[in-house]
């Protein structure tokens, strides 16, 4: 429910007159979109015995669950579950569609020149042979496995 409280050049307004009902379809992949990062975070503490944050790193390389599926589950995650919230909420405005449009290009610099440099550095040829199988963004149909 915080996401009433957001601010409204996000895009999060309820136009109940205007809203068609099949609009809160879009929780669906809202929410599932947030269970995957979740579950992602989840991941990174059970099996990699870190978190996702750069100041306590996993130990082990992350390639279970999701991440059998898609390099960045954790990114895709979020970013279902917030334009499912877009959807459901409302239109989203040309202020709030510009900082998302930073926002993914933040993400994407980070993760290309911060992130998998750094998961070279300490996983190499077990994280260049993820790379080779798994896709950074587009989730794969089947499962890798090793």
């Amino acid at each position: 429910m915080w996401f009433w409280l957001l601010p409204s050049w996000l895009g999060f307004r309820v136009d109940t007159a205007r809203a068609a009902r099949w609009r809160w379809i879009a929780a669906v992949p809202s929410v599932l979109g947030f269970a995957v990062a979740v579950r992602c975070v989840w991941d990174f503490g059970r099996t990699g015995q870190g978190t996702p944050a750069p100041i306590a790193p996993p130990k082990r390389l992350v390639v279970v669950g999701f991440y059998r599926y898609v390099r960045n589950p954790m990114y895709v995650g979020f970013f279902v579950g917030w334009v499912g919230l877009w959807v459901v909420f409302g239109r989203a405005n040309l202020v709030a569609i510009t900082v998302a449009a930073v926002v993914v290009l933040g993400i994407v610099l980070f993760v290309r020149l911060y992130e998998e440099p750094t998961l070279r550095k300490m996983f190499g040829a077990e994280y260049e042979e993820y790379c080779r199988n798994v896709p950074r963004w587009i989730p794969r149909i089947h499962p890798w496995k090793r």
